[in-house]
């Protein structure tokens, strides 16, 4: 085994998950666990590290109760803040999570020089606009979790609503982490054959307004809470591809320098992850509705950043 450390900054239910999943996986040889809730960091370290050895895993748990001790990490992922509840929208999330932000990014960059960054934490565009301002590292280093979860999504209610292809479906959204993503039906399958072929139009459009909702639907269900299986799970996915150099493509959220068209933005899309982070933009060839949307999306989070300017880096 490679000696490649990941740290986890929170770990409530994602952060947790994710290092529990990960360790099992024995695909790095540490893992750094960071909180500010001590207490919650050791349980984890313990009970995951016992989990560990019922799994016959190498990987190696540590409860990082202060800045020095989070160090030197390859691979770093950012889960803290503010959770999702109902009735809340991820905009509402903000500028709380944004003052999170900062103060993480602030606190893990002197010993991490060489890290590359996951944004989990939400609303998840912006949060990485966020990390890329605090820390002025080049794009290709901090990049955010969501296309793959709402591609992941996807996939499940197009399997729902055939009621086989389990395991076969390839689906792909792109744009922003919120309401206005472009699910991409054109570029979605099932064993290889186009969604247009097996399913009808209305039938499609269900799943794309599901898509949209999959989140939302969990919090409403839980009342205390939101997802985090898949979004754990759909984060190992980078890190196996960074780690292991595998030079995979995902729909991340990333900052755009001129690609499909927007500059200075951040939104979801293809990109190349391999020990670089972010080695390619994959600009997909849009049909006319899909370049509209995708625009919409982009003009959400516009929205988004031109309040963080304004009342967080104040700029404007």
């Amino acid at each position: 085994m490679n000696k490649k450390r990941v740290g986890i900054v929170g770990v409530g239910n994602v952060g947790a998950t994710l290092a529990f999943t990960l360790a099992t996986k024995d695909i790095c040889s540490s893992i750094l666990l960071k909180d500010k809730r001590e207490n919650i960091t050791q349980a984890m370290a313990l009970d995951i590290s016992q989990a560990t050895n019922a799994a016959n895993s190498k990987t190696v748990i540590h409860a990082c109760l202060n800045d020095e001790e989070f160090k030197d990490c390859d691979v770093i992922v950012i889960t803290a803040g503010l959770p999702r509840k109902p009735g809340m929208s991820r905009d509402d999330l903000l500028l709380t999570n944004a003052k999170i932000m900062i103060s993480v990014i602030k606190s893990i960059i002197p010993h991490n020089p060489n890290a590359i960054i996951i944004i989990v934490s939400n609303p998840l565009d912006a949060m990485v606009y966020t990390a890329l301002k605090a820390s002025n590292w080049s794009r290709n280093r901090i990049i955010g979790m969501a296309g793959i979860l709402d591609s992941a999504r996807m996939a499940h209610f197009i399997f729902e609503k055939l009621g086989y292809g389990q395991g076969q479906i390839e689906a792909s959204v792109m744009g922003g982490h919120g309401d206005d993503m472009v699910p991409l039906t054109n570029f979605s399958t099932v064993a290889g054959v186009s969604l247009n072929e097996v399913l009808s139009k209305e039938d499609i459009e269900d799943i794309v307004n599901k898509t949209k909702n999959g989140g939302a639907q969990i919090v409403k269900l839980l009342e205390t809470g939101s997802a985090y299986y898949a979004p754990a799970y759909s984060t190992i996915l980078m890190i196996e591809a960074i780690l292991s150099n595998k030079k995979k493509i995902y729909p991340c959220a990333i900052m755009l320098e001129g690609e499909f068209g927007f500059k200075d933005i951040v939104s979801g899309v293809p990109i190349m992850l391999g020990s670089n982070g972010a080695e390619k933009i994959i600009e997909l060839n849009l049909k006319e509705e899909q370049k509209i949307q995708f625009s919409k999306s982009i003009s959400s989070v516009k929205s988004l950043i031109t309040t963080l300017e304004e009342k967080i880096f104040n700029t404007k």
